[in-house]
């Protein structure tokens, strides 16, 4: 999709430094991809943290650690 957008300089120039990328469009794709991906983890997170029983209490975990 095409879309013309005026962004800042040192914004633009952060992200291909950041990203590595060769070109402005490469830059913009990774950072855009990178953001969705935490924006997905993060409502994961929030949708299922605290849900499972299989995890170990913070009171199992130093027990286990104090027996090593």
């Amino acid at each position: 999709m095409k879309t013309s957008l005026d962004i800042p300089d040192k914004e633009l120039k952060d992200v291909l430094r950041f990203t590595k990328a060769k070109t402005k469009r490469d830059a913009i794709v990774t950072a855009v991809r990178e953001y969705n991906r935490r924006k997905h983890m993060a409502a994961l997170v929030s949708k299922h943290a605290g849900k499972s029983k299989t995890f170990m209490t913070m009171g199992e975990l130093m027990r286990m650690r104090q027996a090593d």
